[in-house]
């Protein structure tokens, strides 16, 4: 880190700014009415049980629309989305490309296109690009793009904005133009942006953006908390500098294991669950455990084994992995809950405790209990 004046060297952090977009078109930011209510969605159990802190003193939610998603399977403290989900006062649509365990509990299911039979435009993470996803196939039958659900179900409901009335090249067109990124016609023949800052940006040998163009190491995040997610008093505790912050999910004496639930190499996510390539790739859902552990436990390779903690409990098979450390074990995820026993998958065990600063779930700081069957 101390050599962040030279290529190669310093840290690295989220780039998402370096795109500068406009989303004054894509998301309505000139008519967006402040006092609409904003949810956290990895939150999505405690407000459609009623939580009132996360419906910041708001009537409860009765009716839901769940694009690009599929919190039955993939949000934490499952047991709760799940009685959130199963209220008989809630109406769900939901707009998706597969039979998702979301889909399955829907009132009413929209089809919804696929990546390559509608026009996108794509910001990297990770790397510096923008590019365009033409689509290449039209979509089959009724199937729709995002944009297009969101423009008609606006004219059904009379909202007017000019971004209803674009198609989704113009959007992109609009977009492009206003973020200083040059138009479409420009980006279809470059085929990519490069939007890599100057050396001297990147790697702020000019000093950083405030004032006195220091690093400030004291942010001030009980006071400029950026979204609201997170209760100001848990900042109390949070040391004054840059340091250890003993927050996490600690492994006791009655959950003396600390679960990760890392993505498996053939699920990005849910969606992958839905290819018999991928799922006969990965097998079955286990827990890898080291040797030493299991054989305390009693727990033989491929044995069947049940983990738990305060918010559930779940079986599947023990896998013995020396590459893991001692007291940890790694369920790789994300696999559907009807291919566990029982049908509860192993985000019954993962927390929805809000992260500070900004929010957001902690997935891989899981305590728990094995125990052998």
């Amino acid at each position: 880190v101390g050599a962040w004046k030279h290529e190669g060297g310093g840290a690295f952090h989220n780039n998402g700014e370096i795109y500068h977009w406009d989303k004054t078109m894509i998301e309505g930011l000139d008519v967006r009415d402040p006092s609409v209510r904003v949810f956290d969605q990895s939150r999505i159990g405690a407000i459609l049980t009623g939580d009132p802190m996360d419906l910041a003193g708001g009537p409860p939610v009765t009716a839901i629309l769940v694009q690009n998603t599929n919190p039955m399977s993939v949000a934490p403290d499952q047991n709760k989305v799940h009685a959130g989900f199963n209220r008989d006062d809630l109406f769900v649509c939901v707009h998706e490309q597969f039979m998702t365990e979301t889909a399955a509990i829907a009132d009413i299911i929209l089809p919804a296109s696929m990546f390559v039979e509608h026009d996108d435009v794509y910001q990297g993470g990770g790397h510096q690009h923008i590019m365009l996803g033409p689509a290449i196939v039209d979509a089959p039958g009724e199937c729709r793009s995002n944009h297009e659900v969101i423009c008609a179900l606006a004219k059904r409901v009379g909202a007017e904005h000019p971004g209803f009335e674009m198609t989704s090249r113009e959007l992109i067109d609009w977009t492009l133009q206003n973020s200083g990124w040059g138009d479409l016609v420009s980006l279809e023949a470059a085929r990519w942006i490069d939007c890599q800052p100057s050396f001297e940006d990147s790697h702020f040998t000019k000093g950083f953006a405030h004032a006195d163009g220091k690093f400030h190491f004291q942010p001030d995040w009980k006071n400029k908390t950026p979204t609201g997610f997170v209760d100001p008093a848990l900042f109390d505790t949070a040391p004054a500098l840059p340091d250890h912050w003993d927050v996490i999910d600690q492994a006791t004496t009655d959950k003396p294991f600390r679960l990760v639930t890392a993505p498996a190499r053939t699920f990005l996510n849910s969606t992958f669950t839905e290819t018999p390539t991928s799922l006969k790739r990965e097998g079955r859902p286990d827990v890898q455990i080291h040797p030493d552990d299991a054989d305390t436990l009693g727990i033989k390779d491929g044995a069947r084994i049940e983990i738990g903690n305060e918010r559930g409990h779940i079986r599947l098979h023990a896998r013995l992995f020396d590459g893991v450390q001692r007291g940890v074990v790694i369920s790789e995820s994300i696999w559907p809950n009807d291919a566990f026993e029982g049908g509860k998958g192993i985000n019954v065990l993962t927390g929805a405790d809000a992260v500070a600063p900004v929010g957001g779930a902690a997935f891989h700081d899981t305590a728990i209990w094995i125990k052998a069957l």
